[in-house]
């Protein structure tokens, strides 16, 4: 772990173990809440005026295919229940979100993405891309970071705080599940159970390894023709020991990867610059 990620890694594991058990933490200053429509799960997030988190809250969720909401109803009805589950956890009442998007899908997707938080009660703040939320968990302005999802993965390149290029491609832990599956001759659900299940690990890290170096190859691609000394990889697809390994070596750069990848994106979304007056 490089040691400027020592405090940021402090708060994403916090942040783990609240939505995990449903703990909060006594806020000091405004209350700011995220939402993460995800492929797999929808994972809700607050932080406090001084970018601590303070509560969240998750559930499983096939509402998102590839980028797109495909699920309005499921979508609204989830963010709804998952506000307001935090909401009667912190005693507050949110009328405002900000919402992530994977990076380059449509303009009208965006606003598909907006209306949900609108059909759930809330006006939005902002909409960040999910690999830009990342970073501001992470605390970084300069790299890329590659957010690997269950139905995409996402790449951005920063340099100064500021969004050089972002992209966003269909494979992730679902074409994993599809290999597994295939391999070993069982349905999606089994070989998504098997996948997650830490004694079958050693079965699942040589299967899905081609799918890895095809995410690591969506970025080589991406990052073609710009200087970037350091990679960031998150998202709960990245979670297997040999990941960072198979990036590193396609991408020829250290990469570095928090001990809880599934919530770094999650806990940027509602983070803002301290002393900006948004929202």
């Amino acid at each position: 772990m490089a040691p400027a990620l020592m405090a940021p890694e402090a708060a994403i594991r916090r942040f783990a173990e609240l939505v995990r058990t449903g703990e909060v933490e006594e806020p000091r200053g405004e209350l700011r809440l995220g939402i993460d429509l995800g492929t797999a799960n929808i994972v809700v997030s607050v932080v406090d005026g001084g970018n601590r988190p303070v509560a969240g809250a998750w559930l499983h969720s096939t509402v998102v295919r590839d980028g797109v909401v495909v699920d309005w109803a499921g979508a609204t009805t989830a963010v709804r229940r998952l506000k307001e589950d935090v909401e009667r956890r912190l005693g507050h009442r949110f009328t405002r979100a900000s919402v992530s998007i994977p990076p380059g899908i449509s303009e009208g997707d965006i606003k598909v993405f907006r209306n949900v938080a609108t059909a759930a009660g809330l006006e939005t703040d902002e909409v960040v891309d999910e690999p830009v939320a990342a970073a501001r968990a992470l605390g970084i302005t300069d790299g890329c970071v590659i957010d690997v999802g269950h139905g995409t993965t996402g790449v951005s390149i920063l340099a100064g705080g500021r969004v050089l290029k972002s992209i966003d491609e269909a494979t992730g832990g679902h074409h994993m599940n599809l290999v597994l599956a295939g391999a070993y001759k069982i349905d999606y659900e089994t070989a998504e159970i098997m996948k997650k299940d830490p004694a079958r690990r050693d079965d699942v890290v040589g299967v899905i390894r081609p799918t890895l170096e095809k995410m690591a190859s969506i970025a080589h691609a991406a990052l073609v023709g710009y200087d970037v000394p350091m990679v960031y990889l998150v998202g709960g697809s990245s979670s297997f020991p040999n990941a960072p390994d198979v990036f590193a070596a396609r991408l020829g750069r250290p990469v570095v990867r928090p001990i809880e990848p599934l919530f770094v994106t999650p806990l940027g979304i509602p983070m803002k610059e301290l002393g900006d007056d948004r929202g």
